[in-house]
């Protein structure tokens, strides 16, 4: 079908269609341009972007999405849950007193195409390639973190009403085996907010160790889990104190809960059908841009803001609404067949 398929894709549809963008991130800000460009409705999957120019084009995108009166969702679902929601909504009522601090875990074993192995030989496209395992290079999605670690990012930001302003990270590269990826096995950052709190942020994608999925946050009052059991059911409640037994149990949402995958489709069409105010991609942009800056943070070992994210120069695919067939891969094997990877310390402004 070609580089190209999008368009021919989107010129199909008419008014009140919806397209849904689901390829690798790198292509978001391509073909969301294209569908604003016919005037039609989008659902995006996230990351929207997976670097600072990215995100810039994605936000001057937002603008003229909103001029048009498109309705965009965003595919962080996990805004769009109830339990999440009145979770919310008491914590901003005061019941866990002042948020500060919040702590959100994804660790399991490989996701996705993380770990992504040599090319096969009998695949002749190195471009292909690449797409098809896009969780294994920054240039396509982000990588593990910017995919997987996002929702645990946006539903604790959200708990604060706040996006933080640094990130301080680390992480590193254990047993790869025969994997060539981009990706660290592990991940550590500390993000801090304007009034100084924090979050603290663990990822990890080794087999045999403990697993943990889920977010907190810490309050004067209590504790809050924000989410417990992966994106759903999220097991909202709410302790007196910070340990999580049952005499301390304040509140907890009833279950069993209505699943936000189908809510936000929900929310999406209804917007559609009664033509309200409906955008969710400047919020998405900036929950990208925080995932970036905690990646950025781990991969050069240097304390990155907001505003260095956004404004920063490497851009991981130049050209990407240029690429065909024929055209080189963004990132090019070493001669072992490995690609450039993260190197805290040394390059301290590109993340490779």
């Amino acid at each position: 079908m070609g580089f190209d398929g999008y368009e021919k894709a989107i010129s199909c549809l008419g008014p009140g269609d919806v397209v849904l963008l689901v390829t690798p991130p790198a292509f978001r800000w391509v073909q969301f341009g294209y569908a604003i460009e016919k005037g039609i409705n989008v659902f995006m999957e996230k990351p929207i972007t997976v670097d600072g120019p990215s995100t810039r084009k994605m936000l001057e995108l937002a603008k003229k999405s909103e001029e048009k009166n498109l309705k965009v969702g965003v595919g962080l679902m996990c805004r769009h849950c109830k339990a999440r929601q009145e979770l919310h909504d008491r914590i901003k009522d005061g019941q866990i007193g002042d948020v500060l601090e919040l702590r959100a875990y994804r660790m399991a074993g490989p996701t996705g195409s993380a770990a992504t192995g040599p090319k096969p030989e009998n695949m002749s496209s190195e471009l292909l390639y690449q797409i098809s395992r896009f969780h294994g290079f920054l240039w396509a999605s982000g990588g593990g973190f910017s995919d997987f670690l996002i929702h645990n990012i946006d539903e604790s930001c959200w708990m604060k009403d706040a996006w933080p302003v640094q990130a301080d990270g680390s992480g590193g590269r254990h047993y790869r085996g025969d994997s060539v990826d981009q990706n660290f096995d592990s991940y550590s950052v500390e993000y801090t907010f304007a009034d100084g709190t924090k979050m603290f942020l663990r990822g990890r994608t080794i087999p045999g160790c403990r697993q943990k999925f889920a977010s907190f946050a810490h309050g004067t009052k209590g504790l809050a889990v924000i989410s417990t059991s992966a994106h759903h059911p999220a097991k909202s409640r709410i302790y007196k104190g910070y340990n999580e037994t049952d005499e301390n149990l304040v509140w907890a949402y009833p279950q069993p809960e209505p699943n936000p995958y189908q809510l936000e489709w929900e929310d999406l069409i209804n917007a559609i059908r009664n033509d309200q105010p409906y955008n969710e991609v400047r919020r998405g942009a900036e929950a990208s841009l925080v995932t970036s800056m905690g990646r950025m943070a781990a991969h050069t070992g240097q304390i990155i803001t907001y505003d260095e994210m956004l404004n920063c120069k490497q851009e991981f695919a130049p050209d990407v609404d240029k690429l065909t067939m024929e055209s080189p891969a963004p990132v090019i094997a070493r001669a072992d067949g490995s690609y450039p990877v993260p190197l805290p310390g040394i390059l301290k402004n590109r993340e490779y």
